[in-house]
């Protein structure tokens, strides 16, 4: 008999008693202090971010808009309101159909979700919380783009809703972070991890395995410090190659090898053994099944690799 993985569906499920899906959304003005340059240009050497933006064609008539958390105005608010709206709406009536989800969190997922002005973060906030049916937020962002303001202004709101912090820490190594041009190192993460946790913020960790020049364990050393910082959910994923990045380029050049499917398993299964029970697993996979994937090919189908994955995950009497 094999042991399912805790999960954050089944957390969501334990707390609230119904099923809650995650609604992602896409806000435009919405940018990364590596791309707008004021830590690094040309973004992380892997980040081709439409790729994960569930919604951006809707946003396209904001092109060319970008907000930080110095801009002083925000012309485009009630646009960006309405594209949340419209987002909202669209991909949960998708979900209440396709995955019969009863409520919902909204995920600020593309880009860097605290990253703009508070009174703008603020609204957006706001609004999400006030669709019907809708138990929290989930913000993805970047530790060095979040302000002592937001952290305390997302302590008060979670004291009446669900409120979740997604962080990319991605690895504990300094010279993997300079090498991707992540544009901060690993000392910002931990600082701001401790911080959500000190403010009593939920916290999910993303974890990237197969990063330039990692060994298995370099990637297992980043999953133990991950769990020690007090994360309470953790999101992993192999490194894939896309089209339009510097990652791309790097690959064409030989100076990038992927990582293969059988050590992306072998690394996730002693992963999740070192991991503490009541951490909840949002994600063991990620791909793209589409013409911008370069490689590995075996990240191209989602439910190819949940199947070996889960084999894999016999040999400690596990499943996901």
């Amino acid at each position: 008999m094999r042991e399912q993985i805790f999960t954050f569906g089944q957390y969501l499920h334990r707390k609230f008693g119904v099923k809650i899906s995650k609604v992602p959304v896409s806000i435009s003005g919405f940018t990364c202090p590596n791309i707008d340059g004021t830590v690094a240009k040309g973004g992380c050497t892997f980040c081709e971010n439409d790729s994960f933006s569930p919604s951006l064609d809707h946003t396209r008539e904001l092109k060319g808009f970008f907000l930080n958390l110095h801009s002083t105005s925000n012309p485009n608010l009630e646009k960006q309101l309405q594209q949340l709206e419209w987002q909202f709406n669209a991909l949960s009536k998708r979900l209440q159909e396709e995955k019969r989800a009863e409520k919902y969190m909204v995920y600020f997922q593309s880009f860097t979700n605290t990253y703009a002005p508070f009174d703008t973060l603020k609204a957006l906030y706001e609004k999400a919380l006030s669709f019907e049916n809708v138990v929290g937020l989930s913000i993805g962002t970047r530790s060095d783009s979040i302000s002592d303001e937001t952290f305390k202004y997302l302590a008060e709101l979670s004291k009446q809703t669900e409120i979740w912090i997604e962080f990319g820490i991605q690895s504990i190594y300094d010279e993997t972070l300079e090498r991707i041009n992540r544009g901060h190192d690993s000392a910002n993460v931990k600082e701001a991890i401790l911080k959500a946790k000190l403010y009593g913020l939920n916290v999910c960790g993303h974890l990237i395995f197969g990063l330039p020049n990692e060994s298995k364990e370099m990637m297992l050393e980043t999953a133990k410090e991950a769990y020690s910082l007090g994360i309470d959910s953790v999101k992993y994923h192999p490194l894939y190659v896309v089209k339009r990045t510097a990652l791309a380029n790097e690959y064409a050049r030989g100076e990038f090898e992927p990582i293969s499917e059988s050590l992306y398993c072998d690394v996730l299964r002693e992963a999740l053994l070192l991991k503490p029970s009541h951490v909840s697993v949002q994600r063991i996979s990620a791909g793209i099944d589409d013409e911008s994937l370069i490689a590995p090919l075996w990240c191209k189908d989602k439910n190819e690799q949940i199947r070996k994955i889960n084999k894999s995950l016999e040999l400690i009497g596990l499943k996901y």
